[in-house]
C-alpha cells in the first residue's frame, strides 16, 4: 500500500508559525550558494555531477524551511543557517543516490571517513582539497560556522555532523541486510540519522541565547532536548514515508519499524507513528510547563539566565512549528515527490 493510498495523520502542532522578515533575501540568493558549491547545475558550477535540477531545488522549499524555523534570526544567521540546511539535504540526497540505490557500501564507507577529515575539533585545523560539492559545502561551512563568539560549541556541533553521515552508513547497512532496527533502538538512531543534534545550536545561533550551563547538563534538560529532538525526525518520517520507502526502498522509518515491530497494517502503523510523535510532543509541553520550573528555581539562575532560557525555549518553539509547516507545505513531500 502507497502513502497515496493513505490519509496522513494529522499531526498536532501548538505553536504557531512565523515567518522571518529576510525571507525575501534568502529567495534571491538562494541558488547562488549550491550553484557556487557545485550541489545545482548551472555554468559556474565547479562539479560535473550536480545532485539537483533547479526545480527540484526549489521545490524543496529550504528558503522557507529556514524562514519558518528561525524567524527572530538576524540576517547573517539565518544565512548561515539556510546554507547548513542546503548542505544536510544535499548529503542526504547525494548519499541515496550514490550509495543506498546502488547498494555501494565501500564507497560509503570511504565516502564518510574522507567527511570526518571536514569535521576537525580545532577552528584552524588545515581540510584537504574538496573533491566533490558535500566536501566543497562542508569546507565553506568550516570557514564561515565558527567566528570567537561560537567557539564553545564548535566541538559539539561537529561531533553532531559526524553522528549524522556515521548514521547514513549504519541505514545503509539495514537496508542492505533487510535488517528493521526495533523500536527502543530507533528512537535513539532517530536523533542522529536526521542531524536532530544539531538543531540546539541553530536556535542558539538564531536566538542568541543559550540554556544555562547550571542547569544544561540535568536530567530535566536532557529529557527535554531528547523530546524536541524526537518529534523532528520521528515526525519526519510521517512525512517522508512515500519517498524513503517506496522509493529509495529504506527501512529506516518510524512506519516500518512499528509496521514490524508490532505486527500491524501500513495504516495502523502510520496512526500509531503519530500516536508516538504525539506523546513526544506533550512531554515536551509537560517538562517545560511542569518540571522546568522548579529546576529554574532549585538552581538559583538569576534573572539573565532565567531570560536566557526563555528566549532559547522561544527558538525552540519556532523551530518545531517551522519544520512542522515544512513538512505539511513543501513539495519535497507532497505524494509524487519532487519534481526531474
Amino acid at each position: 500500500m502507497k502513502v497515496q493510498d493513505i490519509e496522513l495523520p494529522v499531526l498536532r502542532m501548538p505553536y504557531p508559525v512565523r515567518l522571518n522578515p529576510y525571507l525575501s533575501v534568502l529567495r534571491k540568493e538562494s541558488e547562488t550558494w549550491a550553484r557556487e558549491m557545485g550541489m545545482l547545475a548551472g555554468d559556474q558550477a565547479p562539479s560535473a555531477r550536480p545532485i539537483w535540477s533547479r526545480s527540484q531545488f526549489h521545490a524543496m522549499a529550504v528558503d522557507q524551511l529556514t524562514a519558518w524555523t528561525l524567524p527572530d534570526a538576524s540576517l547573517a544567521a539565518l544565512r548561515l543557517n539556510h546554507r547548513f540546511n542546503l548542505w544536510a539535504l544535499a548529503w542526504d540526497d547525494y548519499f541515496a543516490s550514490a550509495f543506498k540505490q546502488t547498494g555501494d557500501l565501500a564507497g560509503a564507507h570511504a565516502f564518510t571517513a574522507r567527511l570526518h577529515d571536514f569535521l576537525p575539533p580545532e577552528p584552524d585545523a588545515s581540510l584537504p582539497e574538496p573533491a566533490n560539492a558535500i566536501e566543497r559545502g562542508m569546507a565553506d561551512l568550516q570557514h564561515h560556522l565558527f567566528p570567537p563568539r561560537l567557539a564553545h560549541w564548535r566541538q559539539g556541533l561537529n561531533r553532531a555532523l559526524a553522528r549524522y553521515v556515521d548514521a547514513g552508513v549504519q541505514e545503509l547497512v539495514n537496508s542492505r541486510a533487510g535488517r528493521v532496527p526495533d523500536l527502543i533502538e530507533y528512537a535513539q538512531f532517530r536523533r542522529e540519522s536526521f542531524a536532530a543534534y544539531t538543531a540546539p545550536y541553530s536556535v542558539e545561533l538564531a536566538t542568541g541565547a543559550r540554556i544555562p550551563e547550571r542547569i544544561r547538563h540535568s536530567g530535566t534538560v536532557c529529557a527535554l532536548l531528547d523530546a524536541f529532538m524526537d518529534y523532528m525526525g520521528l515526525a519526519n518520517d510521517i512525512a517522508s514515508y512515500q519517498r524513503e520507502v517506496h522509493d529509495e526502498y529504506d527501512v529506516n522509518n518510524l512506519v516500518v519499524v512499528l509496521e514490524t515491530s508490532l505486527g500491524l497494517t501500513v495504516k495502523e502503523a502510520m496512526h500509531a507513528a503519530a500516536d508516538l510523535v504525539g506523546a513526544r510532543l506533550r512531554h515536551f509541553e509537560h517538562l517545560i510547563r511542569n518540571e522546568l520550573p522548579p529546576l529554574v528555581q532549585r538552581a538559583g539562575l538569576d534573572q539573565g539566565e532565567r531570560l536566557q532560557l526563555e528566549a532559547w525555549l522561544r527558538g525552540a518553539w519556532s523551530f518545531l512549528s517551522g519544520l512542522h509547516a515544512w513538512y505539511t507545505g513543501a513539495p519535497r513531500y507532497a505524494p509524487g515527490g519532487v519534481p526531474d
